[in-house]
């Protein structure tokens, strides 16, 4: 009678378990989210507020509300403190977030696609091949498509490297971790050298400082009226990506097995494709091959609300955001008044992170078949 009251009992117990379960997720998940909205506004507001000329918090957000239309402040601020924190720290503070937020997801979903943890943009030469596109835009003064010329010859120049990157990876239905690395660490230096070669053989010599500048990556030079494109870019990428978490899911048990359950690998992973390296490029045509950022962040943001891509894409999102903005703040800041290219400093970042990565799956064993 003891024995089947405790039978009983258990039984009853693993299921309120189960159900308790995906409420503790979603409870983790929206703590987390809200962690993370309320730490970029805290970055927002040091990206404004910091620099050559100090502004204070408080009169931060004095001038963005006042900017905005609200005048529940007198403005008992200078024009110039104005100018700069509107016009100047404003647009490259979005231009951080947008992008850091971009290449995190851009980083989430292709390492779903390849069924890799090591992919990103800039490890797998998508970022090379988007800078090629533009450099050439700018080297041969081609216009064909008006201001967003250099932002079609980026995404062209970004899906033919992933397209042969990939192409060259794919040995016998297989890919491995070493052997897509390496594929596009070679592709990438091949893009580059001729990169190089165009900016060296070309006669406009002040534009070709500037683009070498660029390809180090960085968000000085924005404005408002360029702001709209990487913007609605990373719009589109992110709610096509979040339509699509349950497929990324799928994908991560293996293509037969998502093929078992309904999609069309191929298809689904062209499409992607094409998305990814329309996002890659308008970012790069905007801040210059920024990397590890899409390395990095889904990793982390794992650690602390699983791997449903459901509730990575929106965190890796944030997280992108934030880290790339304290990155610019340092960029701006360590060696002042010079200004240290953002890319440099993302590099000494996720330089490390990608060895302990390639050391952690070595122990465990992973160079493995992935796609």
């Amino acid at each position: 009678m003891t024995q089947a009251a405790t039978d009983t009992s258990t039984e009853r117990a693993v299921p309120q378990r189960k159900t308790t379960e995906p409420g503790a997720g979603r409870t983790r998940l929206a703590v987390t989210l809200l962690l993370l909205t309320a730490l970029l506004v805290v970055s927002a507001t040091a990206g404004l507020a910091i620099g050559s000329v100090q502004v204070p918090p408080g009169e931060v957000w004095g001038i963005v509300t006042h900017a905005l239309g609200a005048d529940w402040q007198d403005p008992d601020w200078s024009r110039a403190r104005e100018t700069i924190v509107v016009n100047v720290r404003a647009p490259r503070v979005l231009l951080g977030a947008v992008t850091g937020a971009g290449l995190a997801v851009i980083g989430t979903a292709l390492q779903a696609l390849v069924r890799n943890p090591l992919a990103e943009p800039y490890l797998l030469g998508v970022s090379s091949g988007a800078s090629l596109g533009a450099v050439s835009v700018i080297v041969f003064g081609v216009t064909l498509f008006g201001p967003v010329s250099l932002s079609v010859a980026a995404f062209v120049g970004a899906l033919g490297a992933l397209l042969l990157v990939y192409a060259t990876a794919r040995t016998g239905g297989r890919i491995t971790s070493s052997r897509l690395v390496l594929s596009g660490v070679a592709i990438a230096a091949v893009l580059t050298a001729v990169l190089d070669l165009l900016l060296l053989t070309t006669d406009r010599g002040n534009e070709a400082r500037a683009v070498l500048a660029w390809t180090l990556g960085g968000l000085g030079g924005v404005n408002w009226g360029t702001l709209w494109l990487p913007s609605t870019a990373l719009l589109l990428g992110v709610g096509v990506l979040m339509a699509q978490a349950r497929n990324l899911n799928l994908l991560l048990a293996g293509e037969e097995a998502a093929t078992t359950m309904g999609l069309d690998v191929a298809r689904f992973r062209a499409r992607l494709f094409v998305l990814l390296s329309l996002v890659t490029g308008v970012l790069v045509a905007a801040a210059g091959p920024i990397g590890f950022v899409g390395l990095m962040m889904p990793h982390i943001v794992r650690l602390f609300v699983g791997g449903d891509h459901r509730r990575v894409l929106p965190t890796a999102a944030l997280g992108g955001a934030v880290f790339l903005i304290w990155a610019d703040i340092a960029a701006r800041t360590i060696a002042a008044p010079m200004e240290i290219p953002v890319g440099v400093l993302t590099a000494l970042c996720g330089g490390p992170f990608f060895l302990w990565l390639m050391r952690r799956d070595a122990r465990r064993g992973t160079d493995r078949g992935v796609a």
